[in-house]
């Protein structure tokens, strides 16, 4: 089971973040997410664990539990809403057609 970890102190590496689960059960992974930027926290994370009654063991034991002066968020992460699934470019449209001379909306047309 994926899990989510929010409200997270910038302090925390993803090391301690797997230290925190491990009493539960087996975790598969622990990362943290960083900006790619700066390389900082943005102050949360995702726990991967093998044995679901586990993963929901460590969920309802550490959900709004303080760590490093924070009371942290804590469940089953769920895919993002929205759909599509990556970023990029996305086409879109200005007008009622696509451009060129007097022929709709959005390119050069003659106004006399």
């Amino acid at each position: 089971m994926n899990i989510y970890v929010g409200n997270l102190s910038w302090n925390l590496k993803d090391q301690d973040l797997q230290n925190l689960f491990a009493p539960y059960g087996e975790v598969t992974s622990a990362k943290i997410v960083s900006d790619k930027f700066t390389n900082r926290s943005k102050g949360f994370g995702f726990v991967e664990m093998a044995n679901d009654d586990e993963a929901k063991a460590a969920i309802e034991a550490l959900n709004g539990t303080e760590v490093d002066s924070r009371n942290i968020v804590v469940n089953e992460s769920r895919p993002k809403e929205g759909g599509s699934g990556g970023g990029g470019y996305k086409k879109r449209s200005f007008g009622q057609s696509g451009g060129g001379y007097n022929k709709g909306g959005g390119g050069y047309r003659d106004r006399y």
